[in-house]
């Protein structure tokens, strides 16, 4: 427990301290973590319990069974989060006062992105980084739902996401449209089948997203929900089961169809196109979280695609 007269000041060691104890959070543990910070569990167990020692509450369980915050320690990730936000559009303002990019940008996106070479994140984040070479770029995959509550609680800068903002502080700028086709895997029993009819299909097991369960999407309409999940390459894992019917980009399914893991299914009664966007918070001013936004938006943006 602390004195009752604790009293609390910050040094650059304890800003340190946060930023492993944050990556120790956003890993779900100490083993996970260790290849994002290079260092060993035994070090980042150290500089926890040196943490706990200067703030004198327990922050976090960890054993065997597994990582866990403490009421105390949610508290203080939540704080630390806002802390090492501010500390870097800090940074940020400097560097544009001093008339340098600077600081640091956390970019969110969806997975599956690679494959779609009509939206080129990769070209996007080469020409960020031409013009802006001293900005530290973070760039993390998640859910759409995760993706906006990062955006809403200042860990993201910017997401791309195919969820439109809900949230009045959010501005979301359409960037392109994504083809949206349905797959049996192999061993399915519609793999094989001739005809196959929309009646067929909603008498089978399906795996769907968990942001689209709702709609006027033939993906809505009467299919047998069996599994679910938030990402396309857990979602091709259960397509290729044979077990599931679901829905992929075409340009991340086509390379299963080429191998004959895949089938598509119903082309032109089941395919849609899915509308992705950018979203920041309507008071986002980051120099470089807005340069980036610029870069993103020109690379990927496509006006005959996105009504």
């Amino acid at each position: 427990m602390r004195p009752k007269n604790w009293q609390f000041s910050f040094s650059p060691t304890d800003l340190r301290l946060l930023r492993v104890f944050q990556a120790v959070v956003r890993h779900e543990g100490f083993a996970a973590a260790q290849e994002a910070l290079g260092l060993s569990a035994g070090t980042i167990s150290n500089h926890i319990n040196h943490l706990e020692a200067r703030f004198g509450v327990r922050l976090c369980e960890r054993g065997r069974k597994g990582f866990s915050l403490t009421p105390d320690g949610t508290r203080i990730h939540e704080a630390a989060e806002n802390l090492l936000r501010s500390v870097e559009h800090f940074a940020g303002t400097v560097g544009s006062v001093r008339g340098e990019m600077a600081g640091t940008v956390h970019l969110g996106t969806v997975d599956a992105m690679h494959t779609n070479l009509e939206a080129s994140l990769d070209k996007a984040i080469a020409h960020f980084s031409e013009i802006a070479p001293k900005v530290m770029l973070h760039v993390e995959i998640a859910s759409p739902q995760d993706l906006m509550q990062r955006l809403l609680d200042g860990r993201h800068s910017l997401i791309i996401t195919p969820i439109e903002a809900v949230h009045p502080s959010i501005v979301a700028r359409p960037l392109f449209r994504e083809e949206q086709r349905l797959y049996c895997g192999r061993g399915h029993p519609l793999f094989d089948a001739a005809g196959v009819t929309l009646e067929q299909v909603r008498s089978h097991p399906y795996a769907g997203r968990t942001y689209m369960q709702s709609g006027s999407h033939l993906r809505d309409q009467a299919f047998d929900w069996r599994a679910m999940t938030s990402h396309m390459e857990a979602l091709a894992i259960l397509i290729k089961s044979g077990r599931f019917l679901g829905y992929l980009p075409q340009h991340f399914a086509q390379a299963f169809v080429d191998r004959g893991e895949m089938k598509n299914l119903l082309v032109e009664e089941a395919t849609y196109f899915d509308g992705f966007y950018l979203a920041h918070r309507r008071d986002e001013r980051n120099r470089a979280s807005i340069l980036l936004a610029e870069c993103l938006v020109g690379a990927l943006s496509q006006p005959d695609r996105t009504t």
